[in-house]
């Protein structure tokens, strides 16, 4: 990759490196220079950028995070379209993150270029979860790079998966001492079951006998016997040793203890064992409290179908210290940090503008204009619910009846306009005022621009960082705007000010620094089909 300082008219066709704001121009860094822009850098008096041009053998940074994602990702994951070089890792569904750390480390020291940053090994993740991000750190990586990085993730098994969780349905044996009051085995109940309801699992049984080991013993056949997936006991004194009354019970119940004990604090005095073909957790007294602990480690990876055994327990020391216990002496904090919130990807809403009255189109309604063979808008639907994005509201105006016959059987919500002929920015106020509140951004579709595929909506909702300066995301061909445009909820107060048969496209001049331009192939984004003759054309 060539890289350095060049004159404007020298740099087009290559990246620009680093952003330029001055004499009306906003172009931000990694943009693709056109012969339009050399023409507006010299205009604003820059004679000089610093810019980057591929070679043989490099492979563009969103290429090459694309393939590296593809190769590594496994079930439970899902792959976001690239961005600066950057593909993101979704989780599809709450479970456990598992990652091949041997192999995950060969790949990230490779080379500089190439990396993979993952949640811990065994973190719990819920759907939509961010679990891992792949990131090219110049503008290209060597092919040989990249290629070697995608056989590395790609030998022996998925480097990076999720595994689901599986609903278990789990009985829990409670013993109980002369004096021990009923409601902190029924606060144990609760807190047990709430753990158990968290992973998708349920609490079918619960059993309170004396703390003797022939009681334990018939409540453990008991259990085994009542087609639970797993037995989880607590005892009203905690167990001290191999040969205490739980322990002892189990194996008089015919059940075997495979370990005692482990490394992670609040949770040290975790039993497992087994009656048959049935997981047995003796557990720790600090499972009585709804806070993290090493039994949680242990149900979790159950839960989601990993095995888990004596040798498992005992590696779970890294990372094992998971708080402080108050009266131990010199505390290493007087204050818990706040725990940072899990990335997730970004929940965006799509907005599809279909209320207008195409008086261009004469006595036809482009929205249901036939375009190879489906009703124009159907188009614009399909591409939508194909996408990241959702919820689908519709806005309709003229002939909405019509409208949503096209569209029937679809999940979407639809808000009928009914001032449309005042103009767009009804419409654009009617869809943002029935958006959900808890979105983060959302797709502004046009009706009328049926070859906008999946493909450009996923790659603008990858482009969108309001925390990076990318609040506004425009899709360009060739330099040239178009749409749709997705817009981060900060701006819908503004929408909803409006007025006239005007959108939304003058807050972009006014919100310059938080626009980010996407370049897209083809021309869809600028495809708006508004006449007879337009419409007759797409059809050729």
């Amino acid at each position: 990759m060539r890289f350095g300082q060049v004159s404007p008219a020298d740099a087009v066709g290559a990246i620009l490196v680093h952003s330029v704001r001055t004499g009306g121009i906003a172009f931000k860094k990694g943009r693709l220079l056109t012969a339009e822009d050399a023409a507006a850098l010299d205009r604003a008096g820059i004679g000089r950028v610093t810019a980057a041009r591929l070679e043989d053998g490099d492979v563009g940074e969103d290429a090459a995070a694309s393939r590296i994602a593809r190769a590594a990702a496994g079930p439970g994951l899902d792959v976001a379209a690239a961005f600066t070089g950057r593909v993101n890792l979704f989780a599809t569904a709450p479970g456990i993150c598992v990652i091949d750390v041997d192999r995950l480390n060969r790949l990230n020291l490779l080379d500089e270029s190439a990396t993979v940053a993952t949640l811990p090994a065994s973190a719990p993740v819920e759907a939509g979860q961010m679990v891992a991000t792949i990131k090219i750190i110049p503008f290209a990586a060597p092919e040989a790079v990249v290629a070697r990085a995608e056989a590395i993730a790609a030998e022996g098994g998925p480097l990076i998966r999720v595994a689901a969780f599986q609903p278990l349905r789990a009985a829990l044996i409670q013993t109980r001492l002369a004096g021990m009051k009923e409601s902190v085995l029924d606060k144990t109940v609760g807190v047990t079951r709430g753990r158990l309801t968290a992973i998708g699992s349920e609490l079918a049984g619960d059993i309170r006998v004396d703390h003797a080991e022939a009681a334990v013993a018939d409540a453990v056949a008991t259990a085994a016997s009542s087609g639970i997936d797993l037995l989880l006991i607590a005892g009203a004194s905690a167990i001290t040793d191999r040969r205490d009354v739980l322990p002892a019970g189990i194996e008089r119940a015919g059940g075997t203890v495979e370990h005692f004990g482990m490394p992670v604090d609040p949770g040290n005095l975790l039993l497992l064992a087994r009656v048959g073909g049935m997981p047995v957790l003796g557990l720790p007294g600090c499972a009585r409290s709804p806070k993290l602990n090493g039994f949680d480690w242990v149900l979790q990876r159950m839960a989601a179908g990993i095995p888990v055994t004596r040798r498992d327990i005992m590696m779970m020391g890294a990372g094992g210290l998971l708080t402080e216990i108050p009266t131990r002496p010199l505390p290493r904090a007087s204050t818990p940090a706040a725990e940072p919130q899990a990335a997730r990807a970004p929940r965006i809403a799509a907005l599809i503008l279909a209320a207008g009255q195409s008086r261009r189109m004469g006595a036809l309604n482009k929205m249901i204009a036939d375009v190879d063979g489906k009703p124009m808008v159907a188009h614009v639907l399909d591409a939508v619910t194909a996408s990241r994005a959702g919820p689908v509201t519709v806005v309709t105006g003229h002939d909405p009846d019509a409208v949503r016959a096209v569209l029937a059987g679809h999940e979407i919500r639809f808000v009928h306009n009914p001032r449309y002929a005042e103009g767009l920015s009804t419409s654009l106020r009617a869809g943002i005022a029935a958006l959900p509140d808890d979105i983060d951004g959302v797709l502004v579709c046009l009706g009328d621009m049926p070859r906008v595929g999946a493909e450009t909506l996923n790659r603008l909702i990858a482009a969108f960082s309001p925390q990076e300066g990318r609040a506004i995301c425009v899709p360009t061909v060739g330099g040239k705007r178009g749409n749709p445009v997705l817009w981060d909820r900060r701006f819908f107060a503004e929408m909803r000010g409006l007025a006239g048969d005007v959108g939304a496209k003058h807050l972009i001049g006014l919100h310059a620094d938080q626009v980010c331009e996407v370049a897209m192939e083809g021309d869809g984004v600028l495809l708006d089909i508004d006449t007879p003759e337009a419409l007759h054309a797409l059809n050729s």
